[in-house]
């Protein structure tokens, strides 16, 4: 199968399951070797392209299209999404990029199609430039040529302003790079920038995270120099920044209570012991796998459980608890591109009620003087500093325990809480807070 047929089928199939874009992609590059890396490379291009760019996409295809988009075939409306993408965001000549997706959708069984697909993507060409909302309609404008939808462009200007609004929204549209975190039972990350640096793979140093670099690498993460041997684990600067900034004492006993993926709970345990909670035991499995590469399996206890209900009363004394709970996930849309069409605004304050029942829940393990953690890859006020300041109200024995050591030099503080946003410090959106029971 061509890279452009493997792109349009990959997304047809996104958009008719509801399924995530990286695992199903992953799973049909490795079931459809192509030729060369390059082909890979441009499968995946068009894939995160096209979903990153979809709202722009559509704005222009509806504009020359004589059928309204939603009632096209997935794999049709894929192909012209494919297509539109190579016009106006790829380094294609526009030639090219008509008639490789049109021979694209000939592969795929849609002979049928091809000559509207054909059709539609040369008026597409024809258009210069790309077309857009009026600027002078600041919300439309952003909305579609970002490709964020509306409701949420209009809750970041009013929170952040329009250049950081910009910049964030900007942000969301860029290939993430990779993040890594050493594993420091294992190496350190001065011998791993050499290791690295010597492979030829440029690697930089995070700006803030102490143990996290940037790598420039393609292909893989498994293949990758050092994975087999755990001496890194896959883990975005701003994740990082949440456990540094929790400062949990070395050797303390921590309770983690949603654990999966574990990339926090791995983190913790290179410090000192864990008993990593989380709804899913499938997930638990995924842990417990990460755990056993990074040599730090004997470090973690592993459970099943639904942390909305007591916690297991058998869990034993600990001296922190982090609650990494789940979220809107609007700071990782980069990482997640499908999110932003999926997530409604009326998704926010039920899960910030979720949010609130597992605070409580989380908080009844915490002991005299012991720490609470909360964090959320959120970049929503009720979900961080408002969900905080609710908590605050409802418990009134715990109090905000800003870092005192490394970790108030090194983390971006926002009235002593972890604050990081999208934009073009290459971090994910994150909110934590360290509390501390009296």
């Amino acid at each position: 199968m061509t890279a452009r047929a493997l792109a349009i089928e990959v997304l047809a199939r996104v958009e008719a399951t509801d399924a995530w874009l990286t695992p199903v992609l992953d799973a049909r590059l490795s079931e459809s070797p192509l030729r060369d890396g390059r082909d890979a490379a441009l499968v995946t291009e068009l894939c995160y392209g096209a979903t990153r760019r979809r709202l722009a996409l559509d704005f222009a295809l509806a504009g020359v299209c004589d059928r309204r988009l939603p009632t096209l075939e997935d794999r049709v409306l894929a192909a012209l999404r494919v297509g539109a993408y190579q016009l106006f965001y790829a380094r294609v000549p526009a030639r090219a990029a008509v008639a490789e997706t049109v021979e694209a959708t000939k592969e795929l069984g849609l002979a049928r199609a091809a000559g509207f697909v054909n059709a539609v993507l040369r008026k597409l060409a024809a258009l210069q430039p790309q077309p857009l909302p009026p600027d002078a309609d600041v919300l439309q404008h952003l909305s579609v040529r970002e490709s964020h939808p509306a409701w949420l462009v209009q809750r970041w200007l009013a929170a952040f302003g329009r250049p950081r609004t910009e910049a964030m929204l900007t942000a969301d549209n860029r290939p993430p790079g990779l993040v890594l975190r050493c594993n420091s039972v294992r190496t350190s990350r001065e011998a791993l920038l050499g290791l690295f640096t010597e492979a030829g793979l440029q690697p930089t140093p995070t700006a803030c995270a102490p143990s996290g670099l940037v790598l420039q690498a393609q292909g893989r993460v498994e293949s990758l120099l050092g994975y087999r041997e755990g001496l890194w684990q896959v883990q975005d600067e701003a994740a990082q920044l949440v456990v540094h900034y929790a400062e949990v004492p070395k050797g303390a006993r921590v309770l983690d209570v949603c654990a999966a993926p574990g990339g926090k709970t791995c983190q913790l345990a290179e410090r000192g012991p864990v008993v990593a909670l989380d709804l899913h035991a499938r997930k638990l499995e995924g842990v417990r796998s990460e755990a056993a590469r990074l040599g730090l399996a004997e470090r973690i206890s592993l459970r099943a459980h639904d942390a909305t209900h007591p916690l297991p009363a058998d869990l034993g004394p600990v001296d922190a608890v982090l609650l990494d709970a789940p979220c809107s996930g609007l700071g990782t849309l980069r990482r997640n591109p499908e999110l932003r069409y999926r997530r409604q605004e009326e998704d926010i304050p039920r899960l910030a009620a979720l949010q609130r029942q597992l605070l409580e829940r989380a908080q009844a393990a915490v002991p005299p003087e012991g720490l609470l953690v909360y964090a959320v890859c959120s970049t929503e006020p009720e979900e961080g500093p408002e969900q905080l300041a609710r908590f605050l109200d409802d418990f009134p024995a715990f109090t905000l325990a800003p870092p005192e050591g490394a970790a108030a030099r090194d983390c971006p503080l926002e009235k002593g809480c972890l604050r990081t946003l999208p934009g073009p410090e290459g971090r994910d959106g994150f909110f934590a807070a360290r509390l501390r029971r009296r």
